[in-house]
This record gives C-alpha cells, structure tokens and sequence, in this order.
C-alpha cells in the first residue's frame, strides 16, 4: 500500500484562510487531465517544453514519443523531467506541477495495460498494439516513459489562492 505524501500548504503563496489540497484532489486532476506539458533538457542545458496527453496509473504519470523526437532524444542525455497541467486563467481552476525522473518502460505485459489506458482516456485514434517494448501506432513506434512524482506543486487560483507541496519519498 502506498503511503499517501503529506500535503503542505505554503502560506507565503497562499490566501488567508487557505488550506491544504488534499492528494486525492490532485490524483483525480491528473487522471482526468487531458493535456500536459513535458518539459526536459537538451544536452546543451537548453530547455525543451512540449504538449503531449498522458496517462495516470499505478501512482505515476506515463507519456509517449517516438524513439527519434527531440524529448526522446534530451531523456537519453538527462532523464529528469516535469509535467505540467491545469487551465490558462488566472482566476480560476487549479494547476498541477510534477517533478520526477522518466524511466522508459518495456515489459509487453505493464505496456498493454497503459495502451488501454491510453484508448480508454482518449478514444480510439489512442489505439496502439504493443510488440518488443514499444508502443506500435500505424508504421510508427513510441517509446513510453513513466514517472513517478517525486515532489507535486498545486496552485488554487481565485480565491483563495493557494500552494500546496507534496513530497515523495
């Protein structure tokens, strides 16, 4: 059983009388959010910041690319990544911040359960056949990334404004 991280409020961003998001709140924001925006490293230090749809399973977000693309290809150099997601407003929604390390996943097994996913959330355009660890969409392959949080910001926005921090061990 995982143990659920400690949300903490940070009163130096937040409104008075705000309190903590509970985790459950920012599980279900990241299970239904439709978009996210992955941001890596290129190997020259430069940052690189993408859309791309994602999957929330098993306490970690998974994305996909193709083995070529330039956010494959700055994860080979430098794995730790963060996904964003939330609305473009300022008055109003909620935003969420991961922080964590991309590891590729391979097991056929692991892999066609996110591949259900991935239909299931997003519809049948999302369908992909999984064959020697990649994801197989027409006459392309994707390779699939999972990361697991290892410190989650949530920002409230109108009021009250709020931060929260979860850490993970």
């Amino acid at each position: 059983m995982a143990i659920e991280p400690l949300a903490e409020l940070d009163p130096r961003y937040s409104s008075e009388g705000a309190v903590a998001v509970p985790w459950s709140r920012a599980q279900a924001l990241l299970t239904e959010a439709e978009l996210f925006w992955l941001s890596t490293v290129r190997p020259d230090g430069r940052p690189h910041v993408t859309p791309l749809p994602a999957v929330w399973s098993d306490g970690a977000l998974h994305f996909c690319t193709g083995p070529e693309e330039r956010k494959a290809r700055n994860l080979a150099h430098n794995p730790q990544v963060v996904l964003t997601t939330g609305v473009s407003t300022w008055n109003e929604g909620y935003d969420v911040v991961v922080e964590g390390e991309a590891v590729r996943v391979t097991d056929d097994g692991r892999l066609r359960l996110l591949a259900a996913g991935w239909e299931a959330k997003y519809g049948d355009f999302w369908h992909y056949e999984v064959r020697e660890g990649y994801f197989r969409h027409g006459p392309g392959r994707a390779v699939v990334y999972s990361v697991a949080p290892r410190t989650v910001f949530g920002f409230g926005k109108g009021e009250p404004f709020s931060q929260t921090r979860w850490r993970f061990a």
